[in-house]
């Protein structure tokens, strides 16, 4: 039987946000959260996180609603699960981070079940380096993984990031974090850079604007899709890695092309995630939204 299961390494957490228009509380989020949902719609996914006493249960429920598989999940008696405060400018593209509360986070050495070790597609979500290279030292020949991060860990643990991405299959960042890690300001130019550093191929994400593939095979961009209800960017790229590493298990290919399609189910899934607080339009949309997005997004690029 094929195993083409998607191992996700990240952060389930609690988020307080407000934007420009609206604000939510205690809501659920964290990287490992989003990205696994978006998996979901594709292949199979499992949680390697840990979160405290305080988690509910009906967060718990959600996830296993979708088939997320919770055994990596550890849950800490007496602690409390990580809590991120933000606040969006009206452009939505700088956020303020308010206040964060490590909690369990602090101090935390992912364990990995031995029933996990053998996953062949392993997201990497945005955590720190050290702990991600931890995640992948337990994975046995893995055959496509996956590298997210974020400017913080460019800026505080930038060499045990670079010995990360020489044993990545593919790293996704966004333009600012492209650029402050490749040390140039223009963004083509900082994908050939990064490749250098051995990422065998890269995703740079240009919110609005579309994604840049660069790969041994060639260049790819696509489009993103016009979403005109900005409710609440957090976890949009969460989702975009996890419908990407999705589509890829649920196609069981790696090459450059099976990459460009799941660049196409990766824009559609990120699309809705930003229609409402936390995982919320995701969950209840489904795969016949992401379907009819994709669908569109076909469109508005064929000449």
């Amino acid at each position: 039987m094929k195993n083409n299961s998607v191992l996700v390494y990240g952060s389930v957490a609690y988020d307080s946000i407000e934007t420009p228009f609206d604000k939510a509380e205690y809501i659920l989020g964290g990287s490992a959260s989003y990205a696994a949902l978006a998996v979901s719609f594709f292949a199979p996914a499992n949680i390697v996180a840990i979160v405290g006493s305080d988690f509910k249960e009906d967060d718990i429920r959600r996830l296993s609603a979708r088939g997320v598989g919770l055994e990596g999940l550890e849950i800490k008696d007496g602690k409390q699960t990580f809590f991120w405060r933000g606040k969006y400018h009206h452009n939505f593209n700088k956020r303020d981070t308010l206040e964060t509360r490590l909690g369990i986070m602090e101090n935390y050495e992912p364990k990995i079940p031995q029933s996990l070790c053998n996953s062949p597609y392993v997201l990497l979500a945005n955590s720190s380096p050290e702990s991600q290279l931890k995640v992948l030292d337990a994975i046995k020949n893995p055959k496509f993984v996956v590298l997210d991060t974020m400017n913080l860990w460019i800026e505080i643990a930038q060499k045990e990031l670079k010995d990360l991405i020489k044993r990545v299959d593919l790293l996704i960042l966004n333009d600012s974090e492209a650029q402050e890690l490749a040390g140039e300001n223009n963004t083509i130019v900082c994908g050939d850079i990064l490749r250098e550093m051995g990422a065998k191929s890269v995703i740079i994400k240009k919110g609005e604007h579309g994604a840049m593939l660069f790969h041994e095979s060639g260049f790819f961009t696509i489009a993103s899709y016009p979403v005109r209800k900005l409710v609440d960017p957090t976890g949009a790229g969460d989702s975009f890695a996890g419908a990407l590493i999705g589509h890829i298990a649920k196609e069981d290919k790696t090459d450059f092309e099976s990459i460009k399609r799941a660049m196409l189910a990766a824009t559609a899934t990120a699309s809705i995630t930003v229609e409402s607080f936390s995982c919320l339009k995701l969950e209840e949309e489904g795969i016949e939204e992401i379907k009819k997005r994709e669908n569109f997004i076909r469109e508005i690029s064929r000449i």
